[in-house]
């Protein structure tokens, strides 16, 4: 079985800064891409950022210059530094990861999700 866990939100001031992590265990032959989305209360999960494992990076518009994705192969762990907060940010985070594990082709998987609020 593979999983992928969240972990490093919580709630922030405006103009402040959290890290999410998120690491694969599991029967992992190899991670591909790994990924951040987030879904905020009634409206539909959206990309937030992408990572190739080579390390090439893409953003969505709304988080790019305040964002940064990065990766760590050999723990199979993904992270998101976000600095500048802002309300609008407040969302459910979720990473993605297509991930070979045993004989079957590579997979999606998805974490639990965890919880970023930013409020005064």
């Amino acid at each position: 079985q593979v999983q992928l866990v969240e972990s490093g939100g919580g709630l922030v001031q405006p103009g402040g800064s959290l890290r999410l992590s998120c690491a694969a265990s599991g029967s992992i032959r190899s991670v591909f891409a790994m990924a951040w989305y987030r879904q905020a209360p009634g409206n539909q999960r959206e990309f937030v950022a992408h990572i190739t494992r080579s390390g090439t990076t893409n953003y969505a518009d709304s988080v790019k210059g305040r964002f940064t994705i990065s990766r760590d192969n050999a723990k199979n762990t993904v992270y998101l530094q976000m600095n500048t907060l802002k309300p609008e940010d407040t969302a459910v985070y979720y990473c993605y990861a297509d991930i070979l594990a045993g004989i079957s082709p590579p997979i999606g998987y998805w974490g639990q999700g965890t919880q970023v609020t930013v409020s005064t």
